[in-house]
């Protein structure tokens, strides 16, 4: 009854959106800012006639799809991005208002661009569409201020929300790369406010472009709208707004309404009656219809997940849970033929879904030590999460003594499988290796930052790193994972799980970890992917010495390229081989506040300005061969061409 109570509500909700949509016209669109290149052309030219062109073939392109399009006249590229929210009649109104100020406000300049709180439009004589521009930065910061007792928290619940949104703004799969969020900001007055917060990149982007511009427009957040109650950072390619009121419409996930004719707004209240009641009644009926349907439908449930069950939408655990007949007809009964490895907790068997859909399944073994308080960590956690590089959970299946996990497909195994093997390595060139790297750093990133839960890996280490058709790589492997809540910082266990080589000092000694414990496994795996080595391998026998050693000499004796794989020597960057050596370093330090958060690795790794590392300190876990027993260590005498600028941790945390 409380179910059917509840449809009842949505459809009341369907009524009044109707009403609302149905009464009265659109505000006009509100203008924010504009920007103007410093080059002019010459009026009446061809480039004034061209650009005459793009401007009016933008006019007539708003569509409701997507609120993006772009048009091009010889030298004169344009396009246009609609707020994600805003239908189609509001959209068409803000470019064709655009397009006619635009040449106003900038006269014959060869590139413009303006923002409305509706839309942008923008263009130039260079090729701009799939392109991301992160220049000119615009802030606008609303006047009033928050309480400077609260400044602190108000800062961190916002950073925490503008990072999430980034991360789905940037991996929608709905084709507008926009994202909104909502979170109650509880003041210690005993005040309880909205913070309204929206990201949006232009959809022609990449994932990595968007992430990476919107993430650079989050950055600008301390300095710009430091102490607001509200603001903006507008950037060609991405745009970022909050503010303590809603000013976006919150019905913008939902499909959007065709607009209404000519005259519409003065339709008689009859006749929106006469329109929307029947519309209503229909609702709930087959509202009423689907809900008789599924109480009478079994509870459990089994279906193969879509891209669009994927993720935070997934709220329990019965509707990842698959039959166990069907796992095994999808893996020939776990046949030997489909067996492809053998994971920390069990063996991993390839299988077909009846529609041809790949799978890789994880068959847990009680010899192996996970339980089920471990099998159900795992199941939760990768659940609601949903990256690039992060392995895709479709589901589970626990029966009898059965315990299954059921993953995207991987195709080209893990990293171990090409890194160590003298053959294989020769596939992993410098640029496909550090594109591994990026990608690694970019999922653990996700882990410690951007996902709604903070979560501690534990177990980082190259057999758990898989690479896709494209070699891109996918974190895999979350039976040891821990969540955080979102202020702790470490925490301790009595049990000391994970695979040696990799676990930190602090952890394998204390039973401390936290999310530096991850980034000094990271450190063990750029190491390893520079040198094509194992951590846990002997380099010198007389010397004993163990990667990490090996590193830290050849960086001390000014000749780290002697850490390098001998197979990429020849074709890598020497400054991004040292720098990721440099920075590998960084990451084992034996002070974990020694050791830089994942947001500044990916700083690290994104960076192509002349922004430099700090040098590193002795990495922990050094085995001192005679030579450097009781030796002081000594950075200055570290010769190397390395560029000494300061680092600033990316806010926000």
């Amino acid at each position: 009854m409380a179910s059917f109570k509840f449809l009842i509500f949505l459809s009341s909700l369907l009524v009044i959106s109707l009403l609302s949509l149905a009464s009265g016209n659109e505000a006009a669109p509100t203008y924010s800012y504009y920007f103007c290149s410093n080059t002019t052309f010459t009026a009446n030219s061809t480039y004034q006639s061209n650009l005459d062109l793009v401007l009016s073939s933008l006019s007539s392109k708003a569509t409701p799809v997507t609120g993006f399009s772009n048009a091009s006249a010889s030298e004169v590229s344009g396009l246009f991005l609609c707020r994600g929210d805003v239908n189609t009649t509001v959209c068409q109104d803000c470019v064709a208002n655009a397009a006619k100020e635009i040449p106003r406000r900038c006269p014959f300049q060869i590139g413009a661009i303006i923002w409305y709180d509706e839309c942008l439009l923008r263009y130039s004589n260079e090729s701009i569409f799939a392109t991301m521009k992160d220049a000119p930065v615009i802030s606008q910061p609303n006047t009033r201020v928050i309480p400077e007792a609260e400044i602190g928290r108000f800062n961190e619940l916002m950073g925490r929300i503008m990072n999430s949104l980034a991360t789905l703004a940037s991996n929608s799969l709905t084709g507008k790369k926009f994202a909104t969020g909502e979170e109650e900001f509880n003041s210690s007055q005993a005040l309880s406010q909205t913070l309204y917060s929206l990201v949006q990149c232009t959809p022609d982007l990449t994932v990595f472009d968007c992430y990476k511009c919107l993430r650079g427009a989050i950055g600008f957040l301390p300095s710009y709208c430091k102490g607001k109650q509200g603001g903006r950072v507008l950037i060609p390619s991405c745009n970022i707004r909050y503010e303590l009121y809603p000013f976006y419409n919150f019905t913008a996930a939902s499909p959007a309404f065709p607009p209404l004719p000519p005259g519409g707004s003065k339709m008689s209240s009859l006749t929106i009656v006469a329109i929307v009641i029947p519309i209503a009644v229909i609702s709930v009926v087959l509202l009423f219809i689907a809900y008789s349907f599924l109480r009478r439908r079994p509870r459990k449930k089994h279906y193969t997940l879509s891209e669009e069950n994927v993720g935070d939408e997934i709220t329990t655990i019965e509707s990842l849970q698959f039959d166990l007949d069907i796992i095994e007809a999808a893996t020939d009964k776990f046949s030997d033929d489909n067996k492809i490895g053998e994971g920390g907790f069990g063996v991993v068997y390839k299988g077909t879904f009846f529609n041809g859909q790949q799978i890789a399944v994880k068959r847990l073994s009680g010899r192996h030590g996970q339980g089920a308080t471990e099998f159900k960590n795992e199941v939760v956690l990768i659940a609601k999460l949903h990256h690039r590089n992060l392995v895709r959970l479709l589901g589970f299946c626990e029966e009898g003594k059965e315990k299954l996990l059921v993953y995207e497909y991987v195709p080209n195994k893990s990293l171990n499988y090409f890194l160590f093997d003298p053959v294989n390595r020769r596939q992993l060139d410098w640029s496909r290796r550090y594109k591994i790297i990026e990608g690694i750093a970019r999922g653990i990133l996700y882990l410690h930052e951007d996902s709604r839960i903070r979560i501690i890996h534990r177990d980082l280490k190259v057999s758990n790193i898989l690479l896709d058709d494209n070699m891109n790589p996918k974190i895999s492997d979350f039976g040891l994972a821990r969540i955080f809540v979102a202020d702790q910082t470490q925490a301790n266990t009595r049990k000391i799980v994970g695979t040696y080589g990799y676990m930190p000092p602090e952890y394998a000694m204390h039973g401390r970890y936290s999310v530096k414990s991850d980034v000094f496994s990271f450190g063990v795996l750029v190491l390893e992917i520079i040198s094509g080595k194992k951590n846990s391998r002997s380099y010198q026998s007389e010397l004993a010495e163990d990667l990490l050693s090996y590193a830290w000499k050849q960086w001390r004796s000014g000749t780290p390229l002697e850490l390098l794989d001998p197979t990429v020597r020849h074709s890598c960057s020497r400054n991004e081989v040292v720098r990721c050596i440099q920075m590998g370093l960084l990451c084992v330090q034996e002070d974990p506040a020694n050791r830089p958060t994942m947001a500044t690795i990916v700083l690290m790794l994104n960076s192509y300005s002349a922004v430099t590392l700090p040098l590193p300190n002795q990495p922990a876990f050094l085995l001192q061969s005679r030579t450097m027993s009781n030796k002081a260590v000594d950075n200055s005498s570290v010769s190397l061409s390395v560029n000494e600028a300061s680092f600033t941790e990316i806010y926000p945390r």
